[in-house]
């Protein structure tokens, strides 16, 4: 029998379990205090890894403060302890089940060992972000992002179901479609002790195609989604079922060099334009372009200064303005032999009419297909240097990050990850332009361009430099708010005191209070990732 959508839902206990074993060795907890943002000064009592939904249970009934962690890939401080007992999902690895089109994993298992999962059945999981050395847990916990939502959307669109341990230690299993916001803006959640009635807050979200800040908000919402990028704050998520995709495509990269910025533009937008013409038509032969990505100059002069493009045997021209990586989808049965026949074939005027026939004749009428290094499918080899060739760039980032950190250990990564209406992306190009020649920063640009989600990366030489970058940061993020976008796209707030900012910018005051409401409902104590999100009261 079907039971009805309501807005209550019921918690239920956990199964009783000895509590895990508290690791207090200084030495073990050393390699815990930061994550991928580098900040400094984090420190803890200890770190657990439970290795049951009731051990977990059992922790958080226990603890005062306690911050669940993940891979601790964080770019927002948000995985960085700041006195709390740390919760580590790394034991919870359990793949549950799987069926046709989803499966059921424990939130410590990571996107790689998810894909390999997945491969031997020849199944897909497209919406992953840039470092598949995350966990399935903290990849729902802020809603993350990568190349291919320009195709696939953002993780929350693939979250099915979850289970969530609540502040108190009961447990919601969450299916979506089954539990939404009651018509007067609440839901209800039925404890051992009292039902709580959690509101969903009034402010509205930018019309992007992904956001991470802060808890999700509209009218009539499923209740999943709340949970879904609130960064470990309202509940510690144990197991979680994804929607997957049953086939898993062929995939030409292709790393495309512009002489113009401009000329660059035009073309994302023609494939923009081409790819959602072919999955409106469904036509086979139509161009089915799942992500382009992009490097703006100062990236591709950090590849030639640390040689990443001879040692990925790319040439990059000298005239290079901007550079774009795009991944087009192909049929599932194309080889590279085929591949490598249509793509020396593309200039003759009885060429098939096939997808990557189209694609270099677009490049061609572009004038760029001479200069195109592509990896076609079953080139893992190719494939392996443009991927590599992209992580370069922010890895030589922080590279020189970590050399004048070493001239002033106050000196800490300043970026920003923000996102406008694609028809906006030339503007705030501009605007990026503008604000770090007029305060003289050196700064590297590079993002997915087919969301028009772009990465503002400053080198500071000095602390004066940094406080600069913050400001502009500060300054693009009210820019990107007017042109309707959002300043935090895919990488959430965390503990970054200008991404918090940054939150405050885009909802105001009354909007975080309505976020500080849903928090004090579920975790009246504040127990959960304290800090995160917003500073504590």
């Amino acid at each position: 029998m079907r039971i009805a959508a309501t807005h209550v839902i019921c918690a239920r206990p956990a199964a009783a379990a000895a509590a895990p074993r508290i690791e207090r060795d200084p030495d073990v907890l050393a390699s815990f205090l930061e994550d991928a943002a580098h900040f400094p000064g984090g420190f803890t009592a200890g770190v657990c890894t439970p290795a049951s939904e009731a051990e977990v249970a059992g922790l958080v009934r226990a603890a005062s403060a306690i911050l669940p962690i993940g891979a601790q890939s964080s770019l927002t401080g948000g995985a960085t302890p700041r006195g709390e007992l740390l919760l580590s999902t790394s034991h919870l690895n359990r793949i549950i089940a799987s069926g046709d089109d989803w499966i059921r994993v424990e939130a410590g298992v990571s996107l790689v060992e998810l894909d390999a999962a997945l491969a031997m059945s020849g199944k897909y999981y497209p919406p992953v972000p840039t470092f598949t050395g995350a966990f399935v847990g903290g990849v729902v916990s802020t809603n993350a992002a990568g190349a291919a939502t320009f195709k696939y959307g953002t993780t929350r669109e693939w979250v099915r179901a979850l289970t969530v341990i609540l502040a108190n230690g009961e447990v919601l299993d969450i299916e979506r479609g089954k539990t939404f916001a009651h018509s007067d803006g609440f839901f209800e959640i039925v404890l051992s002790d009292r039902t709580v009635r959690v509101p969903v807050p009034s402010y509205r979200m930018p019309r992007v195609p992904k956001s991470s800040a802060g808890y999700f908000a509209a009218p009539g919402m499923d209740l999943i989604d709340l949970f879904v990028g609130s960064e470990g704050t309202l509940g510690v998520i144990t197991e979680a079922t994804l929607r997957v995709l049953p086939a898993r495509p062929a995939m030409c990269l292709a790393f495309v060099p512009f002489a113009d910025r401009d000329a660059a533009l035009t073309f994302v937008t023609m494939l923009r334009e081409a790819a959602r013409d072919t999955w409106r038509t469904r036509d086979p032969r139509g161009m089915d372009v799942s992500a382009i990505e992009h490097m703006d100059a100062r990236c591709l002069a950090l590849l030639r200064e640390d040689e990443a493009d001879r040692a990925n045997g790319v040439t990059i021209p000298a005239e290079t303005a901007i550079a774009l990586l795009v991944t087009l989808e192909l049929p599932a049965d194309m080889t590279s032999a085929r591949a490598f026949d249509e793509i020396g074939r593309s200039r003759e005027p009885h060429a098939p009419d096939t997808p990557l026939v189209r694609f270099c004749r677009a490049l061609d009428e572009a004038g760029v297909l001479d200069q195109v290094e592509i990896a076609v499918p079953g080139d893992a080899a190719r494939e392996h240097q443009l991927l590599a060739l992209r992580e370069a760039v922010p890895a030589g980032v922080n590279a020189r990050v970590g050399r004048a950190k070493q001239a002033d250990p106050r000196i800490a990564k300043t970026a920003a990850d923000m996102i406008v209406p694609f028809e906006h992306l030339g503007e705030l190009l501009a605007i990026y332009d503008g604000e770090f020649r007029r305060r003289g920063l050196d700064a590297a640009v590079w993002g997915h361009i087919s969301d028009g989600n772009l990465h503002p990366n400053i080198l500071p030489r000095s602390m004066d430099e940094v406080d600069s970058g913050k400001a502009a940061i500060l300054a693009f993020g009210r820019e990107v708010i007017r042109l309707g976008g959002s300043p935090l796209a895919e990488h959430g707030v965390g503990r970054n005191p200008v991404k918090q900012q940054l939150l405050l910018e885009l909802y105001g005051r009354k909007g975080v209070d309505e976020m500080r409401a849903v928090k004090r409902t579920l975790d009246p104590d504040g127990k959960l990732a304290p800090g995160v999100l917003f500073e504590e009261r």
